[in-house]
């Protein structure tokens, strides 16, 4: 299995800061957390809104509670909504069932971590998280 480390995680984080530049979207915060749900990395742009960084842990936390990216926890929550309320109560870092939130897969397709952003729309924080695992070298899964 390849491990998601530090240099591997700021990689991620400067490319999806390079695609948000990019695409001139408004400031966000970016979480990388390892397999074990450990923060490696957080870095939050000027500017941005005081609970982003939280929302993010959420959004990555999330996703590797549930071994799915957050877009399709958030659909799971119209359908079950009392199951993912019960396991977002039982977070204890937070549980954003939101896009935002992506697991990072290595290339035998092993979870080894997962990148949550916040700050603007949930689909561009989506695309943003997309874009930085994939230039980081690893598989992302959006859900």
């Amino acid at each position: 299995m390849t491990d998601l480390t530090l240099s591997a995680a700021r990689a991620l984080l400067e490319a999806a800061l390079g695609d948000a530049a990019a695409r001139k979207l408004k400031p966000v915060s970016i979480v990388v957390l390892d397999a074990r749900g450990a923060l490696l990395a957080c870095l939050s742009q000027d500017g941005v809104s005081l609970m982003r960084w939280k929302i993010a842990m959420g959004k990555a936390q999330a996703a590797l509670a549930m071994g799915l990216g957050s877009r399709a926890i958030g659909v799971m929550a119209v359908d079950r909504p009392h199951f993912v309320g019960a396991v977002a109560a039982m977070a204890d870092e937070g549980f954003v069932p939101v896009a935002g939130g992506v697991l990072i897969r290595d290339a035998q397709r092993r979870i080894v971590g997962a990148v949550g952003v916040s700050g603007d729309t949930s689909d561009n924080d989506e695309a943003i998280a997309v874009a930085g695992v994939s230039a980081a070298g690893f598989t992302p899964d959006a859900g």
